[in-house]
């Protein structure tokens, strides 16, 4: 397997690109969006991700094997997520037990109701 050397200018370009990247997940963290905060976040974190792995991992210029490697990867990971997404949506709160605070006002006001 032959080394593949990019050139330097490529490196910086994917260095400038991801400090973008990190600035920008910085700057939407202060906008409120809602729910979708973290949809953006992830998603800014995936191209992030997705440049170190083509350009510092050498992914790009690697041979197929290593990438239905990667494929796999993600695919797994993928149904490790969905499955735990569903099972977080699927279950039921537990109720809470009382605080002592609870506990000590019945406990102070049914004795003093005794006496």
């Amino acid at each position: 397997m032959s080394e593949h050397i990019a050139p330097l200018k490529i490196y910086f370009s994917v260095f400038l690109a991801l400090m973008a990247l990190t600035i920008l997940t910085w700057q939407v963290a202060y906008i409120d969006l809602g729910p979708w905060n973290t949809v953006v976040a992830l998603l800014i974190a995936v191209c992030k991700a997705s440049l170190v792995a083509m350009f510092f991992m050498h992914l790009r210029w690697s041979a197929s094997v290593m990438r239905l490697v990667l494929f796999a990867a993600v695919f797994w990971l993928s149904i490790l997520i969905t499955l735990t997404v569903g099972d977080i949506f699927t279950r039921h709160a537990l109720p809470q037990p009382h605080s002592w605070h609870a506990a000590a006002f019945v406990a102070n006001t049914s004795a003093a109701r005794r006496q």
